[in-house]
Formats: C-alpha cells, sequence, structure tokens
C-alpha cells in the first residue's frame, strides 16, 4: 500500500486521527509530568547533588528554603518598624506554616531580616511557590510604616519570580511561534490554502511529540523539565516546517511532469524521503550526544529532542502527503501547477546565484571562507560564564531588590546560606575548621539526623550565592572541610553555582566534537562517500564560528555580563543539527542530479533548484527562534539569537556559496569512493 495511493492516502488519515486521539489525552499530562524537582537540575555526582541527596535521606524534616523579608530604613529601624516586621513575621509563620524567628536587626541598626522556612515541596511546585511569594509580598506592603522600605529575597522568592517570567511567556511564545511559522509560510507558498496544510501536520506531530515525551517521563525515567516541554514544541514547528516546504517543492516539481497526482507525489516522496530521514538522523543522533551531559537538565533533553524530530519526519512523510494528494491541485491556488508543463524552472536569482558560483568557484569558496572567519572574529569578545541571580532577567526582578538591600546591610549569603554535613564524630573538628576560612561569615549548628549518623551546619558566607567570590569561598570551604574528614559534604545554592558552572564547562567540552562526529557520520551514509563528509564538516565548523561570532557581539552591544555555557552547549547542537539540513538538502539533491548530469552541472543545477526552499526553510526556522527574543528571561534570548545566526548563516552564505564552490572545486573526487556518475566537471 502506498501512502500516497488512491487507497491509501484515506487509511493514512484514518490513523493520524485515531493516533491524535489516543495522544492528545496524553499529551496533556505532560506539564503534570514536567519534573522540576531541584536535584534535576544539578550536575549529576557533583557535591552539591550528594549534599541534596544527604539532606533528603538523613533530615526529611529539615528539607527547606528561606524566604527572605528585609527591611530597611536610612537612620535606623524605629520602635514602629520592629513592631510592622514581628506583626509580618507572625503572619508569614502562619502562612508557611513554619516557625519563623523574630527579625534580626542589622550591625549598622538600619535594616531588620526575617527568614520564614519553605518546604522544599511548596519550592518545587511553581504554582505553589508563586502564590506563597505573592500573599507574603502583599502581607508585607499592607501596613508598611511610612519610609520603610521592604523587599523579599531567598530562594524561594528567587523561584517564584523565575517561574512567573517562565510562566507569563511560555503560552505566549508558542502563540507567537505558529503566527510567525504560519506568516512566512504564506508569504513563500504565496497561497491562503497551502500553508493550513503543513500547519495542521505540525499541530499533529506536536501532539504525538507531547504524548510520547510524557510516556518517556512516565515509564522511562526520563526527565522532562518545563524547558524540555516548551523546546519540544518549538522544534516540532520549526524542523516540521522545513520538511513541509522541501517535500511541498519537490511535489510541485513532479505535478509540472506528471497528470496524477498520486504518481507526482510518489515519485516527489522517493526523492526527498531519503534527505528528511538523514536530517532526522542528524538532529535525532546529535541531541542524544546530550545524554553526555554532567547536568541532568541538558541530559534529559536529549531524548525529547528525538522524539521531536522523529514525531516531525513521521508526520511529514505520512499525513502531510496524504493530505496534499486528497485535496488535490486547487490547494496550490492561485499557482496551480499544470500536468504537462514541465518541471518548475529554479527561481531567477538562484539560477544567478550558480552562474555566479559556477564561474569562480575557488574565488567564490576563498571569498566565503575569508568572510564568515571575519565573523568569527566576534568570539574574541564572547564572556563564557553563568547567567544567575538577576544577570538572567532583562528587567530587575523583585527578589535581586531584595537581595541589593541585603547586601547593604547583612552579610550577603544571609539569604542562602551554605549548608554543609558532617559525621557527628567530626563536627565540632569540621566546623571549626570552616570558621577559620576566608569569606565565610557564621558557622552554626543545625541539628542532628535520627539516625545520629551526621551533623548539619548552616555556613553564611560573606558575599550573595551568585557571585563569583562566593563561588571561590565555597572552593575554600571544601577544601578545609575535607581536610578534617573527608567525608563532609558542602551543598546549598553557592555550591550549586560553583558544581553547575564546572559541569557545563565539561558538557560543552564532551558533546561537542560528538556532535560534529554524528554529522560526519550521518553525512557520509547519506552521500556514500569519504571525502565530502570531511569538506562539509569544515564548512559546519566555519558556519558555526561565524554564527558565534556575530552572537557574542550583539549580546555585547545587548549588555549582557556572559553568555551562558549551557546556551553554548545546546546552541551548538542545535545550529550545527539544523544548519546542516539545509547542507544535506543541496547535497542530496546534488548527488541525485549528478548521478544524470554530471558533477559539475549537477552541483549547479541543485543550488538553483533548492535555492528558494532552503532560504524559505531557513528564515522559517530562524525566525522561530527569535521569537525567544521576547522573552525576559536572558538566557532564552540568547539561546535564540545564536540558533537563528546560525541557521541563517547557513543557509545564506554557507549553502549558497561555500558549500557548492567547494564541490566544485574539488570535483567528482568529492563523491569518493563511490561516484554518483560520469561526465561534466
Amino acid at each position: 500500500m502506498r501512502i500516497s495511493g488512491r487507497r491509501g492516502k484515506w487509511v493514512v488519515v484514518a490513523a493520524w486521527v485515531l493516533l491524535i486521539v489516543a495522544a492528545a489525552p496524553l499529551a496533556g499530562r505532560l506539564g503534570g509530568a514536567a519534573d522540576n524537582d531541584e536535584e534535576n537540575w544539578l550536575p549529576a555526582g557533583a557535591e552539591s547533588t550528594r549534599a541534596l541527596a544527604l539532606a533528603e535521606r538523613e533530615f526529611p524534616a529539615d528539607r527547606t528554603s528561606e524566604l527572605v523579608v528585609v527591611y530597611a530604613r536610612p537612620g535606623g529601624v524605629t520602635a514602629a518598624d520592629r513592631a510592622a516586621a514581628e506583626r509580618d513575621r507572625v503572619e508569614l509563620a502562619r502562612l508557611a506554616e513554619g516557625p519563623a524567628a523574630a527579625p534580626r536587626p542589622s550591625p549598622d541598626g538600619e535594616a531588620l531580616l526575617t527568614a520564614v522556612p519553605v518546604a522544599s515541596s511548596v519550592l518545587e511546585d511553581s504554582g505553589r511557590v508563586r502564590h506563597l511569594v505573592g500573599r507574603a509580598r502583599g502581607i508585607v506592603a499592607d501596613g508598611l510604616p511610612r519610609g520603610l522600605d521592604a523587599a523579599t529575597a531567598g530562594a524561594a522568592a528567587s523561584r517564584a519570580d523565575a517561574s512567573a517570567a517562565n510562566g507569563r511567556m511560555s503560552g505566549a511564545l508558542v502563540a507567537v511561534t505558529v503566527a510567525v511559522v504560519a506568516l512566512l509560510m504564506l508569504v513563500t507558498y504565496r497561497s491562503p490554502l497551502l500553508p493550513l496544510v503543513p500547519l495542521a501536520g505540525i499541530a499533529a506531530g506536536a501532539v504525538v511529540a507531547q504524548a510520547a515525551a510524557y510516556l518517556l517521563a512516565a515509564h522511562a525515567g526520563v526527565t522532562v523539565s518545563g524547558t524540555g516541554e516548551f523546546l519540544l514544541t518549538v522544534l516540532v514547528f520549526g524542523v516540521g516546517t522545513d520538511y513541509a516546504l522541501l517535500l511541498v517543492s519537490r511535489y510541485r516539481e513532479e505535478l509540472g511532469r506528471e497528470a496524477d497526482r498520486h504518481a507526482a507525489m510518489a515519485r516527489a516522496l522517493r526523492r526527498s524521503a531519503g534527505t528528511i530521514a538523514a536530517s532526522t538522523a542528524t538532529v535525532a543522533l546529535a541531541s542524544l550526544a546530550l545524554l553526555l551531559a554532567g547536568m541532568n537538565s541538558t541530559s534529559g533533553l536529549g531524548p525529547v529532542i528525538a522524539v521531536g524530530a522523529g514525531a516531525a519526519m513521521a508526520v511529514m512523510l505520512t499525513l502531510l502527503p496524504a493530505l496534499l494528494v486528497v485535496l488535490g491541485r486547487p490547494v496550490f491556488w492561485p499557482r496551480v501547477p499544470r500536468p504537462g508543463a514541465g518541471p518548475t524552472r529554479p527561481v531567477g536569482v538562484w539560477t544567478a546565484v550558480a552562474a555566479l558560483v559556477g564561474r569562480a568557484p575557488r574565488r567564490t569558496a576563498l571569498v566565503s571562507a575569508v568572510a564568515l572567519a571575519g565573523l568569527a572574529a566576534g568570539l574574541t569578545v564572547l564572556n563564557p560564564g553563568d547567567l544567575t541571580g538577576a544577570d538572567n532577567y532583562t528587567r530587575t526582578p523583585p527578589f535581586a531588590v531584595g537581595q541589593r538591600l541585603v547586601d547593604e546591610h547583612f552579610p550577603a549569603g544571609s539569604t542562602a546560606p551554605a549548608e554543609m554535613y558532617a559525621p557527628t564524630g567530626s563536627a565540632r573538628q569540621v566546623a571549626d575548621a570552616a570558621r577559620g576560612v576566608r569569606g565565610v561569615a557564621s558557622v552554626s549548628a543545625a541539628g542532628v539526623s535520627a539516625s545520629g549518623a551526621w551533623a548539619r551546619m548552616t555556613v553564611v558566607l560573606d558575599d550573595g550565592p551568585s557571585t563569583h567570590a562566593a563561588r571561590t569561598a565555597i572552593g575554600r570551604l571544601r577544601a578545609a572541610a575535607h581536610r578534617a574528614d573527608g567525608r563532609t559534604v558542602v551543598g546549598g545554592a553557592a555550591a550549586t553555582a560553583l558544581d553547575t558552572g564546572r559541569a557545563m564547562s565539561h558538557d560543552l567540552k564532551v558533546v561537542s566534537p560528538v556532535v560534529l562526529l554524528v554529522i560526519a557520520a550521518v553525512l557520509g551514509c547519506l552521500l556514500r562517500a569519504a571525502v565530502a563528509p570531511l569538506v562539509l564538516l569544515g564548512a559546519v565548523l566555519l558556519s558555526t564560528g561565524a554564527a558565534a561570532g556575530v552572537s557574542a557581539l550583539v549580546f555585547r552591544a545587548a549588555g549582557f555580563p556572559h553568555t551562558d555555557r549551557s546556551v553554548l552547549t545546546l546552541g551548538l547542537l542545535f545550529m550545527v543539527a539544523f544548519g546542516v539540513d539545509y547542507t544535506i538538502f543541496l547535497m542530496g539533491r546534488a548527488r541525485e542530479e549528478a548521478a544524470r548530469r554530471g558533477h559539475r552541472a549537477g552541483v549547479l543545477h541543485a543550488l538553483a533548484a533548492t535555492g528558494e526552499v532552503i532560504t524559505s526553510a531557513g528564515t522559517v526556522l530562524a525566525a522561530t527562534f527569535l521569537v525567544f527574543t521576547v522573552s525576559p528571561v536572558v538566557l532564552n534570548i540568547q539561546l535564540g539569537v545564536l540558533v537563528a545566526a546560525g541557521v541563517l548563516v547557513d543557509a545564506l552564505i554557507v549553502r549558497s556559496l561555500l558549500v557548492p564552490a567547494l564541490a566544485l572545486a574539488a570535483g567528482p573526487r568529492l563523491w569518493w569512493p563511490f561516484r554518483p556518475g560520469r561526465g561534466g566537471r
């Protein structure tokens, strides 16, 4: 049975309807299955992760974080200020369902600090923590004495503000993504009806992908975070659009040759399925390289991305062809391809580009490579780091205002003390060693485990948990504590930031070469050649460097202090995996044409024939990721800009100029050891 056959098309449509009906309820559960537990955002095996596991095992009742309320009055707090803070403490303790110590005065007498314990179960539930912090801010603002400043800080406030920022944007980002894709497809197809068909298929693919991701999370132990859930949707829309543009373009060509639309679609599928499958394999296998990442949140994205790519391929190779054949030629109105008119001629501008490349391939390759190297020079201003605290927002969030007040009047680490766990027999020696560490403001005993084996201590640092100074102090603290007893573990916010930074650096170094090797292997299998993958891999490296250089300049102009290392890891994956799609589209067509026309004519015809569709696909995919720039979260903005830059550089320069020029300069030896055909240089 053929997918596009007279009977097969109806079977395919019916099968997808049943699949969507079955998948929709599972897709709706993905949000509930998204696991935002703190441990899933930590590096696997790091000391901060071990500290969290020990706390869960030995101190389950003490698993709390703090909501910090700080009050400040220049010149000194008054009796009325202290009374207001005490009143708030009682209400806040009732709200958090836990005890809260009396407001603590600052050494300069100008501030008070109240720390309210918040259960970890609340902190890990985005809805509950937002509700609690919102209520707390209302309590503090109600009846605040004139002239007294008050703000919230600490882990609970930080988590609530982060959740609110992402929560406000997630629905809006998906809506804007759909609108952008629909608009660009309308412009590309120049038909009011045709874009609706791929969009319907992409929506079906998104539902199936979400259902599959839910099953992985529920039954296969795969961690699906809120970020992964959103990326999955964007991925299916972006990749699905690429595949749709490629297939529809080939189908339109075949309709110019064939009177029977079923035969035209069958031929279009035969000629594009291999390319689409190779593209999917590239994205899926490259994403599975994330399983090597040390960050739990990063490694969990691998299977999710692979599922999204697979769903996009499945829907574009089955449902989309069936729908197009069912709807017939009128779906292309007003530019309906007529049988017997011959294949659609390449767009004039791309015929001109092909002629330009053909006249001077070596010069074109050299100029393109120099231009890309020039763009890559922007890497000199790239500042890899960790986006923590207020640095990760385009506007100062409320918790950062509170942290600033704490910094002015208390040891900055008061909002998120480090947690130290030592065997009870050596707890005193460990505490004494910790007190002598530069950067440690105080060490306090916080309890003994029910088993009596472990002692818990809180360590207040001189600096805030998101600062470089605090991470440096954690390194010194660990060294001193380990000398006192090697079994001691140190965790907490600053320790997590230190371990996360190290893990992200590791991930960038490990994942990147694996992704490149996967892409080289896929290109080798697709093109059945040994030389071509090496040439194309060099082009990929130049493209990636150029995109990263341009992005670094944009980030510097935007005033972002660092480029997050997790952005670099994910950005490299997406840039390379998506960007190489266009090389696959071009070179797959070039090999096909070379077998009929000879190497030179085949490459130039492939460039002219695929120019419009690849440029359109690149524009749509870049615009999809640029939607991220409306987010208030800097990490999202950086990822969107980096991937969009990579896709555009690849579609407009690498695929249009560098790769075909290199292919012509290399000659037929590019296909060694299995040439697709003879003749023609």
